[in-house]
């Protein structure tokens, strides 16, 4: 994946998080209970903090290598659609064994921040 495609897919899953961020707060909140509306939040708020990670791992291509620095964004976007994706569609009535699909994401996220860690410690200039 290059970085242009990368930064694309990051610039889109922000724009899309105030989207649904917006949808969920107005449009849904009198059609979903109480517990689906606090799923909807906790999708958007993950996908927001996991966005903006996703962007601040582009930019540390001075710190570590630009390969490591494709392969911990790619995996924080690979959490935010597995993770944040299965409870949008948990809060939106989809069948329960959806949410075996959410600690996947939540793997994907761990990875994702100890390989920036490894990759940080690893690096030499």
């Amino acid at each position: 994946m290059t970085t242009k495609l990368l930064l694309i897919l990051i610039a889109l899953s922000g724009a899309l998080c105030v989207a649904l961020g917006a949808f969920g707060a107005h449009a849904l909140a009198d059609s979903l209970s109480s517990s689906q509306l606090a799923t909807w939040r906790t999708a958007t708020l993950y996908q927001m903090f996991h966005t903006l990670a996703a962007l601040f791992c582009l930019g540390l291509t001075h710190h570590i290598k630009q390969r490591a620095a494709l392969k911990i964004s790619a995996g924080f976007l690979l959490g935010i659609l597995l993770f944040c994706g299965s409870l949008y569609f948990l809060a939106l009535g989809a069948p329960r064994w959806v949410g075996l699909i959410t600690p996947i994401g939540g793997l994907c996220w761990l990875i994702s921040w100890l390989f920036l860690a490894y990759s940080t410690f690893k690096y030499q200039r």
